[in-house]
């Protein structure tokens, strides 16, 4: 364990770590970008102001998941909003390269190497992102069940029916999570009194609901208006069942890539929905290429804040 942590703080292998990340993300950039010069943009033919207007929706939905995460850390403890926004914005841009859940490693080293309060360990962050992932799926009921209502598909209603399930279980754990930590069988044991400290409260837990189902319904209505800005048509169910196909598809331990893995399991949805087969797999390609845009523009919006905050740092005080 000593060793382990010896070499986490090694700066050689941070640098490394960091120049694996870095070129696997521009390799992946390369790649996509000889891709669309081959077969064109998707969004080339695509209205304009709609697009914009979905991207809109899409930043405030990055907003309202990362203040919904915020509740989850202690008072004292809570990140900057536009931290946890920008974490989340680098998992999706990381996602184009890496394989599922390696997003979850991006969101931990965004928290962590961005500044602002450092109270919070590793194991509250990384706590803090289990209950974010159930509340996700919480958040995701009212969508799945829409979604199995409007399709006509036994083996696709069935499959939503089975998401709206583990959200209400996830519910459920969420917010149970502070009493089963003070069984008395749980908090004899070091890790039980650990989780009794660190474990939002059901008041707080409540509100981060709230705040990441609005997030979202927003991505719900975004996918809506670019279903409309390329002008494939589509009901809203249509549209909220393909979140939910992508979002399911991330929870999956190990996929090739995470953005993809998303956008083939949201085209097989719109495939389903009578969408013609090139139409949908431009559609999918090119809603999770907004919205790895959208993270982009956060993370460098997060790095811009960071540098001016070293700046202001190291400027030497005038008398």
């Amino acid at each position: 364990m000593g060793r382990a942590r010896r070499l986490a703080g090694s700066r050689r292998v941070r640098l490394a770590v960091n120049t694996f990340f870095v070129s696997g993300a521009l390799v992946a950039a390369a790649l996509t970008m000889l891709h669309f010069i081959h077969s064109g943009w998707p969004l080339a033919s695509a209205d304009p102001l709609l697009v914009v207007a979905a991207g809109i929706l899409f930043l405030f939905a990055y907003a309202f998941k990362a203040w919904g995460w915020q509740r989850l850390f202690a008072e004292g403890e809570r990140p900057r909003a536009l931290t946890l926004a920008a974490a989340g914005g680098a998992a999706s841009v990381g996602g184009v390269a890496l394989p599922g859940r390696f997003d979850e490693a991006i969101r931990i080293a965004v928290v962590r190497r961005l500044p602002g309060k450092k109270t919070a360990g590793l194991g509250a962050i990384c706590l803090t992102l289990i209950v974010v992932g159930l509340l996700d799926s919480a958040a995701l009921t009212p969508m799945a069940s829409i979604a199995a209502a409007a399709s006509h598909s036994g083996g696709v209603q069935a499959g939503f029916a089975l998401v709206a399930a583990a959200g209400v279980a996830a519910a459920a754990l969420v917010l149970f999570l502070p009493r089963i930590a003070r069984l008395r069988f749980v908090s004899r044991w070091k890790m039980g009194r650990w989780l009794q400290e660190h474990t939002a409260c059901p008041r707080s837990a409540s509100q981060a609901w709230f705040l990441i189902s609005i997030s979202w319904a927003l991505r719900g209505l975004a996918v809506f208006v670019l279903l409309n800005a390329l002008a494939i048509g589509g009901s809203f169910s249509l549209a909220l069942a393909f979140l939910c196909a992508s979002a399911a598809s991330a929870a999956l331990p190990i996929a090739p890539a995470g953005a993809a893995t998303q956008a083939g399991a949201g085209a097989a949805i719109l495939i389903v929905g009578g969408i013609p087969k090139g139409q949908a797999l431009a559609f999918a390609v090119a809603a999770q290429g907004l919205v790895i845009l959208v993270g982009a523009v956060l993370v460098a919006a997060a790095g811009l804040w960071a540098l001016s905050a070293r700046f202001r740092a190291a400027r030497p005080i005038l008398t």
